[in-house]
Order: C-alpha cells, then structure tokens, then sequence
C-alpha cells in the first residue's frame, strides 16, 4: 500500500492481480477503482511525484503504467514516462534500476527495492543475506557497496524518511538492521 504524493489516494497491491485506487477523501469502497492488467499478484508499487502515473510490479516481473487521470493501463507508459520523476523506487525493474541484477541471475533474487528521497541511492535487499547500496541510475551491476547482516534472504529495505538511515529485515533471522548513511 502507498499513498499518493498529493495524498488523494491510496494504490493497494493486491493478491487477485489488481491494483486498487482508494479515494482518501471518504474511503469508502463504493469509490474504489480497479486496475487491472497483471497476470500476477502485485509487488511493487510507485508513484510519479505529481501523482500522475502509477507504476507497478507483479510475480510474472511485469512492469505495468497506470495513467491517473483515464484511470487505466497505458500500453506505452514506459515511453509516456520518460521525463517522469518517481516519488518512489520499490519498483525491482525499469531503466534506472537495470544494473541490480548480477549476471547469471534471474530476477527472483532481488527481493526488495528502495530509494533514498533525494533520488541519489538505490538500495536493494537480496536471497543471499546482502544489502546492496548503489547510485541511481545504475544502469550496469558495478559500484554497489555491499552488506551482510543477515543470515539469509533480506525481505524489506526502506529508507529513513530524512534518508540517513536504511532499515532492513531478514526473512530466515527473522532481524531488522539500522544500517546508518556515512
């Protein structure tokens, strides 16, 4: 779930496939809109910063661009998108997050995302207990720094709202970790 930057909605990520818009004026389920288009349960979930565009992720590795305004899918939302700036980076594909995947690999090890808010780091929570730091964009797998703390898998990582801080949380150690911004 995440709220848009002009706060008039609420995107829900569901398990059935789709996205829901919650009208935070009065919640109320009689206003809630359908976005439909994955043939998977959602992942992911980011806002443009002028809460125009809504882009998400399913467990197919669909990258989906929901128009707004129409309140539907646009087809050509990565092309539309361009110029966009992203509120947000939970997103694990996408042009500027490219580089997060080791050669080798598929996409299923990379479990969770993150952006600083001034756009600046991308972080990412991988299955081999790593906390990888990078510059965005990373457009080629190089220049990470990386961080174990966790046993195994890491779930979630987020940033600190003031972004000194990465917050991240292991799967099999069942820890959270405060990694501070040097």
């Amino acid at each position: 779930m995440v709220y848009s930057p002009d706060d008039n909605y609420l995107a829900i990520g569901s398990h059935d496939n789709t996205i829901y818009l919650v009208d935070t004026k009065s919640y109320s389920e009689k206003k809630c809109i359908k976005l439909t288009g994955h043939s998977s349960f959602i992942t992911a979930l980011d806002w443009a910063q002028d809460s125009s565009y809504l882009r998400s992720v399913c467990g197919a590795y669909e990258l989906l661009f929901f128009n707004i305004k129409s309140k539907k899918r646009d087809p050509s939302g990565a092309s539309n998108t361009v110029e966009t700036v992203w509120a947000n980076q939970t997103c694990k594909l996408g042009w500027n997050v490219q580089g997060i995947f080791p050669s080798g690999c598929d996409g299923s090890h990379i479990n969770s995302v993150a952006m600083t808010k001034d756009q600046k780091l991308i972080a990412s929570g991988d299955d081999y207990g790593l906390v990888c730091t990078y510059r965005n964009p990373l457009l080629e797998g190089h220049g990470s720094g990386k961080y174990r703390g966790h046993s195994e898998h890491v779930t979630s990582v987020v940033f600190s709202p003031d972004s000194k801080y990465l917050f991240s949380a292991g799967g099999q150690d069942q820890t959270c970790i405060q990694w501070k911004k040097k």
